[in-house]
Order: structure tokens, then C-alpha cells, then sequence
């Protein structure tokens, strides 16, 4: 890993002057919604297709490209406000902080609100993003406390004290025109922007790694690698575990977008990591054949690509395909992912339909230590086992105010990737997709946001028809699910010492 830094160092040295280093726009912050609109409505060129979150210059400039006289009243008040956000307003070394105080009202913790879970309660949240620019380096803090992280079962830290808190956001960025070396904590997400990836995910609370990104906006390789919490063998010894992910993007002029990827999850008592696997030029899996050395490998694609006014777009996952069920060791049951969807405009409004499938035993193995979690988390996904149809419009109806009605259909088997894996004798036996009685949801929903120069609102509310609750045949249940909160920002820029 030392030699693979060094070289990238070296390319890059000679550039670093030439480019100001950008920090990324959050997956959290609150004009996401309204971007992933206009790339959707197509009025807006995606500035990192596949790849979110996207470096704020990126962005900015995205955005003054767009052909005001193609948007609304409302949308062009949009636009120009994002535009003012994201705007550098100091030339030279630069620190900028902004704030935010948030109260919030929810029927439910847990971010997600098609899976709610843990108690609802009224919570208060609130912190300071300092970022600090100066020349090809960028450096991010995001410290904050929220006291609905104590409820919430997908957040593993600190929960016995009144109030909860973390950092969202913690990174240093040495940036130069052909590449990246980045090391900190970070939400990201490798595919499809309208759902979570099928490797790499914001499903987990942003966690330490390091990342290097290699070549041009239209051919780049990228790594990430952490090392992961330790758990348990199945004779109960402790292992170290490290996730190793790869990903080669290609964007040829036109409007198609392609990336091939591939994960390993490292795992063994005292095992360090393996310079082999952290190498971006080669794949873990050849390196796992060619150093006679144990990992979980898993490999899949993605693809965006326009035509006219619709974008399509699509995920394949393969984590154990079986191609000779009479070789030894090659018995499994079959596991992938799969997201096939769509996004358009109509209008003054745009549209995302979707559908994603993961399979039974996706992301689990023979071996526990090799399930691809972090603190009982999905690295990618949090569920498996499951298949979602959602269609999802939006429409900004006055300057700030966008609404997000959504229609869901949620089928959920009893498979889960924290559960032990099936014994051999069962293997013929296990269901590939949706085990035992399947729980299904539809969800009804209207999501409103209303955006002013300090203060913002945020609402969703749904109704779920759920049948066969808990995987209990028979059991109907409706829920009504609803979250509010109303925050005040603020930010102040200026030239370092």
C-alpha cells in the first residue's frame, strides 16, 4: 500500500498547483433532493454519474450550466440558492463553517422510514461542519449531536447518555487533476443514485477508510479499504476483517456510463492485510487464486445511459454463482443483486421507477466472519432476501418547496445475511430467493420540503399495508409512519491567518 500511495503521489505532484481541492457535498445536506430532481427532469447533467456524493465545485458548476429558460419559477429560485450555498466566496486558503439546529418529531429511529424501525420520540439535533481549503487539500469536520441516534437500531456508538452524538463527516483530501487520495469517514454510494448501492452503500453510518481514485472524468480507477469490527469464527476465536473494494469507471463521449467493480472481505485470527488485495491495478479475486490465501469476492457492474428524455440504469451483483455443482466447494446455493430502473422528466416534474432484487443468502458465508457488515450493518444493503418496486415523482411547486409522493411494494422472505449459514445437508433444500412466509408491504407516501435562506422543513409521511406482519401468515397490519423537523443554519466563511 506504501508503494501504491507513493506512485500516486508522483503522478500527481506535478499538478497539484493547477487545482484547488474541492470537499464533497454530503449525501445528508438538504439540496441533494433537489439536484437528483433536476438530473432527473433532465435538465441538469449529472456531474459524477454512478458516484455520489459529488465535490461541490463539481456541482456548482452543474449547476450554472443549466439552461434557466427550460425551468420553472420555483426551480430557478432553486437553482440560484444552491448556487449561493455552494459558492466559494474567499480566493486563497479558506475555512468555512456551517451550522445547523434541528428539532424533530418521528413515529420511528431508524433513517429509513419503508423499514421503521426503533421507538419515535422528539428529538433535538445540531452540529458544525468546519471545512478547510488550501490548494490541492481539503480538509472536512463534521462533529454533531442527535438524540434519535439512541433509538435508532442501525447506530452502534455511544446510546447511554442523554444525548447521542458523532461525526458525520471526517476527512483530509489531497486532490490534483488526475486523481485523489483521500482518508477519513465519508457516506458513499457506488451505483444508481435513486437507491443503495449493491457494494458500496451510505446503509452503514459513514466509517474510516482510505480511498485513491487514478485517472481522467471518462476512464478512472478507484479503491477503497477499511478495516472492519472483529468478530467470532465459528469455533469462536476473534478475527481481524478488512473490506477491500475496487471499481473501474468507464464514461466514453455520449451519454452511457459504466462501472465494474468488485469487493473482498478479508478475514482471519490475527490476519494483516494483505498488500496484494489493497493493489487497484489487479482484482482480489486473481490475487486470492495466485497467493493460495482465503476471502469473500464479490463482483458486479453498473450502467447509466440517457436516451432522449429518459435515463436508464442498471446493477448486477454476483456473489456466488454456481457454474459446476459437481466441483468441490461449488455446491452453495446461488446469490446476487439486481436493480433495473429508470428516471425522467414530465413536465415540470420528474419520475424514478425501480426494481431491485437480493437473493436469500446474498452477503453471508460458510463463514460468519466474511459477512459483509460492519457492527451487524450492511456494508451495501442492511436486508437481504427481498424484492422493491417503487415509483417516485417530484415537483417543485413554489421557490424551496418540493414534493416527493412515492408508491412502494416491499416483499421481504425471512432470509437474513446475520443469520448462520445453512449446513451443507441443506444446501438442495434452501430457498435462492424468499424464504419461508413473506411479510409484503405497500407503502403510500408524500415527502415535503420547504427550503428558505435559514430555515428548512422536512416531512414524510406514509401509510403501510402490511401483510403476513413479522413473517406471521395471516397477520394484517396498517402503520401510519411520519416524520417532521424544522432546522435553522447558518455559515460563515473566511481567509485563513
Amino acid at each position: 500500500m506504501r508503494i501504491l500511495l507513493m506512485a500516486a503521489f508522483l503522478l500527481g505532484v506535478g499538478r497539484l498547483s493547477a487545482q484547488d481541492a474541492s470537499p464533497y457535498v454530503p449525501l445528508h445536506h438538504w439540496a441533494t433532493a433537489y439536484v437528483e430532481h433536476l438530473i432527473a427532469r433532465g435538465v441538469m447533467v449529472d456531474p459524477s454519474p454512478l458516484t455520489r456524493p459529488v465535490r461541490r465545485d463539481d456541482l456548482r458548476r452543474a449547476l450554472e450550466a443549466v439552461d434557466t429558460l427550460h425551468l420553472g419559477a420555483g426551480e430557478r429560485a432553486v437553482v440560484r440558492r444552491i448556487v449561493r450555498e455552494l459558492a466559494v466566496r474567499e480566493r486563497g486558503p479558506t475555512v468555512r463553517v456551517d451550522g445547523d439546529v434541528t428539532v424533530a418529531m418521528a413515529s420511528h429511529a431508524r433513517r429509513d422510514p419503508l423499514r421503521e424501525a426503533g421507538a419515535g420520540h422528539a428529538t433535538a439535533a445540531g452540529g458544525l461542519a468546519a471545512q478547510l481549503r488550501f490548494g490541492p487539500v481539503v480538509a472536512v469536520t463534521h462533529p454533531y449531536f442527535d438524540s434519535r441516534l439512541k433509538y435508532d437500531p442501525d447506530y452502534q456508538g455511544k446510546k447511554d447518555r442523554v444525548v447521542a452524538g458523532r461525526n458525520a463527516e471526517a476527512y483530509a483530501s489531497l486532490q490534483w487533476r488526475y486523481g485523489e487520495l483521500f482518508f477519513g469517514a465519508l457516506d458513499r454510494n457506488w451505483g444508481p443514485p435513486a437507491l443503495e448501492g449493491l457494494l458500496v452503500s451510505p446503509a452503514p453510518y459513514s466509517y474510516d477508510h482510505f480511498g485513491i481514485s487514478l485517472g481522467t472524468s471518462g476512464v478512472r480507477v478507484e479503491g477503497i479499504l477499511t478495516q472492519l469490527d472483529d468478530l467470532p469464527d465459528s469455533t469462536g476465536v476473534p478475527n481481524h476483517r478488512y473490506l477491500v473494494a475496487h471499481r473501474l469507471v468507464l464514461r466514453p463521449p455520449g451519454p452511457t456510463t459504466i462501472s465494474l467493480w468488485e469487493g473482498n472481505l478479508l478475514a482471519g485470527p490475527d490476519r494483516p492485510l494483505e498488500p496484494w488485495y489493497a493493489n487497484i491495478l489487479t482484482l482480489g479475486l486473481l490475487s486470492q487464486y495466485d497467493q493460495g490465501v482465503r476471502t469473500n469476492s464479490l463482483l458486479g457492474a453498473d450502467i447509466q445511459t440517457r436516451v432522449g428524455r429518459i435515463t436508464a440504469f442498471g446493477s448486477l451483483l454476483i456473489d456466488d454463482i454456481q457454474i459446476d455443482r459437481s466441483a468441490p466447494g461449488d455446491q452453495e446455493p446461488t446469490s446476487y443483486g439486481l436493480t433495473l430502473g429508470a428516471r425522467g422528466g414530465a413536465g415540470n416534474a420528474s419520475w424514478t421507477a425501480f426494481y431491485t432484487q437480493v437473493a436469500n443468502l446474498t452477503y453471508r458465508t460458510p463463514n460468519p466472519v466474511e459477512t459483509v457488515m460492519r457492527r451487524g450493518v450492511g456494508l451495501a444493503r442492511n436486508f437481504a432476501d427481498y424484492d422493491q418496486l417503487t415509483l417516485r415523482a417530484s415537483v417543485v411547486t413554489g421557490p424551496g418547496v418540493l414534493l416527493s409522493p412515492e408508491a412502494t411494494l416491499l416483499r421481504q422472505g425471512k432470509g437474513d445475511f446475520r443469520l448462520p449459514y445453512p449446513p451443507v445437508a441443506a444446501y438442495d433444500s434452501t430457498p435462492v430467493f424468499l424464504q419461508g412466509v413473506v411479510e409484503r408491504t405497500v407503502r403510500l407516501a408524500l415527502e415535503a420540503r420547504i427550503e428558505g435562506p435559514r430555515w428548512g422543513f422536512h416531512g414524510d409521511g406514509g401509510l403501510h399495508l402490511i401483510h403476513n406482519a413479522g413473517h406471521v401468515s395471516g397477520d394484517a397490519r396498517t402503520r401510519w409512519v411520519g416524520r417532521v423537523e424544522l432546522t435553522w443554519r447558518f455559515r460563515k466563511e473566511s481567509l485563513l491567518p
